[in-house]
C-alpha cells in the first residue's frame, strides 16, 4: 500500500508543486520526495509512539466534512508543520511558498488515502488497513503484524462509538505493533533501505 500513498504524492503534486511557478522546476521530485516521507513517517511514528487508535480514528471518522475534516485531525497538523519546516531548511523555501504546499499536498493525500480506503470501489481494492500497518511495521502483505486483527473490517464499526466512551479501545494491540514499529524504524536506521529506499526509487 506504500505505493498507493506515493501514487497520491504524486497526483496530488501535479498541481501542489509541479505546476506551483513558485516551487523550482529541478526541486519538483525533491519536494515530492519529502512529502511522501514526512506522510510515511508521521504514520510510522505515530505507530511506534502507540498512537494506533489515533490512525483508526482518522480512518473511522466522519467522512462528510472531507478534506475539511482532514485539515482538524491532529495527525495532519503535525505533519503540515514538519513538511513545511522541512522545506525551509533543506530546499530553502520561503515561509509562504513552503506552508502553501504543505497545507496542499499532505491533507489532500491524506484525504484521498482515507476516501480510497473505505471505499467499496474494486478499483481501489490496493488501498487496505491491515497492508498499511504491515508494511509500516516490516510485516508483508501477506501478513502483516496486526497480530490477527481484521483492520480493514473494523474500519466501518469503530466509526458509531457504539459504548459512547469517546474512545477506540485497541490498547493491546496498539502495544504490539509499536514495539514492531520501533524495532522496525530501528532496524532501517541501522542498516537502511525499507521504506526510504522505495521513496526515493519511486521518484527518480
Amino acid at each position: 500500500m506504500l505505493e498507493q500513498i506515493l501514487d497520491l504524492v504524486k497526483q496530488q503534486g501535479q498541481q501542489s508543486v509541479v505546476q506551483n511557478t513558485e516551487v523550482p522546476n529541478e526541486r519538483n521530485n525533491e519536494v515530492m520526495m519529502e512529502a511522501a516521507s514526512t506522510i510515511t513517517g508521521g504514520l510510522q511514528n505515530m505507530l511506534s509512539g502507540g498512537g494506533l487508535q489515533n490512525i483508526i480514528s482518522m480512518f473511522s471518522g466522519d467522512q462528510s466534512q472531507g478534506r475539511n475534516g482532514i485539515l482538524g485531525n491532529p495527525i495532519t497538523s503535525m505533519m503540515v508543520g514538519h513538511l513545511a519546516n522541512n522545506l525551509m531548511k533543506k530546499m530553502n523555501l520561503s515561509p509562504a511558498v513552503a506552508n502553501t504546499v504543505a497545507n496542499n499536498i499532505i491533507p489532500g493525500v491524506l484525504n484521498s488515502l482515507v476516501s480510497n480506503t473505505r471505499s467499496n470501489d474494486p478499483a481501489n481494492a490496493g488501498f487496505n488497513l491491515n497492508n498499511l500497518i504491515g508494511e509500516l511495521t516490516g510485516g508483508s502483505k501477506a501478513a502483516p503484524q496486526t497480530n490477527g486483527i481484521d483492520l480493514q473490517g473494523l474500519i466501518g464499526q469503530l466509526g458509531a462509538d457504539t459504548n459512547g466512551d469517546g474512545k477506540v479501545d485497541l490498547s493491546d494491540i496498539a502495544g504490539a505493533i509499536s514495539r514492531q514499529s520501533q524495532t522496525q524504524q530501528q532496524a532501517q536506521r541501522q542498516g537502511g533501505g525499507g521504506i526510504a529506499d522505495l521513496i526515493q526509487g519511486f521518484f527518480k
